[in-house]
């Protein structure tokens, strides 16, 4: 493993795997939008729950097909992944999906946007890795960007307030999650991480919201709400959890995580495309500063 580790380490090293990021990115950007936009006639609660469903026979069933040998976690390390699926499944869905219902876009945005930085400071503290200052003025600038993107147009209204504080709740949550999974990641593959610790939070999530699936007249949700959910089963949840845990893995937590500060750029790209909501000269100097961040951070 230490060989692939360096190859993935190295400074000025353009991969596959930085290809992918990227394309999670692109993802979990426009993931906002479509969202938004199933929750119209969906139920938060009902779209999530089937969301995370579909994801989890998807994940089991590719691990049923692609394995060449019997999974076997010790112990100790089924209940890792119980305590994964609890913070980085149930808990944080059920706070993303309810906080984003609840908030605007550019909230959620710069909230989610945090995620680096609140992963990088837990990557230092547990000792996983060590974070060199260039890296932190990477950090802190990308951070800096953000707010310019997203942080002049964000609505801090009281409304808003529930939201807010659901969606950074979940960061919380994310940004532990994506700590804790680290030791696992050592002796399990990604796909093996992320299915089995997401398919214990999925059914934990539906077996909570019970009560509220079963009194939903499911006739009222549109066709194309199913296509949206679908979408945002298979694409932000299966695929780019799995990139995610291979980024993780190969490059560590910081360098991975600073590519969730290009995600409020495409969300602000797919709302201007799909939505007409404007682009403003201050996110396009945010854009730059994000950019120049990423650069910073995940090439020294």
């Amino acid at each position: 493993m230490s060989g692939p580790r360096r190859r993935y380490n190295h400074p000025l090293a353009f991969t596959l795997l930085d290809a992918a990021l990227l394309l999670m990115v692109l993802i979990w950007g426009s993931n906002f939008t479509v969202v938004k936009l199933a929750l119209r006639d969906f139920p938060e609660v009902a779209f999530n729950a089937m969301r995370m469903i579909t994801s989890a026979i998807v994940f089991l069933g590719v691990i049923a097909y692609s394995r060449g040998r019997p999974v076997s976690p010790s112990r100790a390390d089924w209940l890792r992944l119980v305590i994964l699926g609890v913070i980085g499944t149930f808990l944080y869905q059920f706070l993303f999906v309810g906080g984003l219902k609840r908030t605007s876009a550019g909230n959620g945005s710069l909230i989610v946007g945090t995620s680096p930085i609140l992963i990088a400071l837990l990557s230092s503290l547990a000792g996983h890795e060590r974070v060199p200052p260039r890296r932190w003025f990477g950090v802190v600038l990308a951070f800096a960007g953000l707010y310019f993107v997203v942080g002049h147009r964000a609505d801090w209204s009281a409304e808003s307030l529930l939201g807010d504080g659901m969606l950074i709740a979940s960061m919380l949550f994310w940004a532990t999650y994506s700590v804790a999974a680290q030791p696992l990641l050592k002796r399990h593959s990604p796909l093996i991480v992320t299915g089995l610790s997401f398919s214990i939070g999925a059914g934990l999530y539906v077996l909570f919201t019970a009560p509220w699936l079963v009194a939903i007249d499911w006739r009222s949700i549109s066709g194309m709400s199913w296509v949206l959910m679908f979408f945002s089963a298979v694409l932000a949840l299966n695929l780019s959890y799995v990139i995610w845990y291979t980024g993780l893995q190969k490059l560590g937590g910081t360098r991975t995580s600073i590519y969730s500060y290009l995600t409020p750029i495409v969300a602000l790209i797919v709302a201007a495309t799909w939505l007409g909501e404007p682009i403003t000269a201050n996110q396009l100097v945010g854009a730059a500063a994000i950019l120049t961040g990423l650069a910073v951070t995940r090439f020294t």
